[in-house]
Formats: structure tokens, C-alpha cells, sequence
């Protein structure tokens, strides 16, 4: 019985937190330049509506992302993509992340 009451609360909990899921939005990236001599890829994301720049100079984990209008959004998990990423990566490719905000 006492089984029984755990397996249903569980269910319970599990169905709240599926409720409670945070907002979601699609971002597509697209490499335009790889460099390996310089340690740089630079490409175009776009995400609910925003579209930026990104130049991510991989050697020093620096992001650069342009223009500013919305760049708070998008930064830390485009930065995250990138790390996870990074080897898969090539000029002309498309790729497709997810970002945990609503835009």
C-alpha cells in the first residue's frame, strides 16, 4: 500500500514538473567562417525573431555577438552550443539548439 501512495505521488510530481517546464525557443546557426590557423568561426543565429552575428575566437572562449539589441538572450547558449559543438562544426553548415527563454 505505502508502494502504491509513493508510485502515485511520484506520478504527481512528475506531471507537475512536466507543467512547469520553462519556456523554449528554436535557434538556427549557420557557419560562415572557420579558421583554425586563427582559432575563429563566425556565423549567423537567429531566434524568435532576433537576428545576430558571432565571431568566437575558441583558443581564448571568447563570444563577441551583434548587435546588441537582444544579445542577452541568445549569448550563454549559443556560447554553450558552441563549446559542446565546436568540432562538428563547418562552414556552410546549418545547425539547430535550443534556448530555455520565450522570445
Amino acid at each position: 500500500m505505502a508502494l502504491r501512495k509513493l508510485a502515485i505521488a511520484s506520478m504527481a510530481f512528475g506531471q507537475a514538473l512536466e507543467m512547469a517546464k520553462l519556456p523554449s525557443t528554436n535557434a538556427k546557426l549557420r557557419v560562415l567562417h572557420q579558421s583554425f590557423s586563427n582559432k575563429l568561426v563566425e556565423g549567423e543565429v537567429a531566434a524568435g525573431g532576433f537576428s545576430w552575428e558571432f565571431r568566437w575566437h575558441f583558443d581564448r572562449g571568447e563570444l563577441v555577438v551583434e548587435p546588441s539589441l537582444g544579445r542577452a538572450l541568445i549569448q550563454d547558449a549559443l556560447l554553450r552550443f558552441l563549446v559542446k559543438s565546436d568540432y562538428q562544426l563547418e562552414p556552410g553548415g546549418d545547425y539547430q539548439f535550443t534556448v530555455r527563454a520565450k522570445f
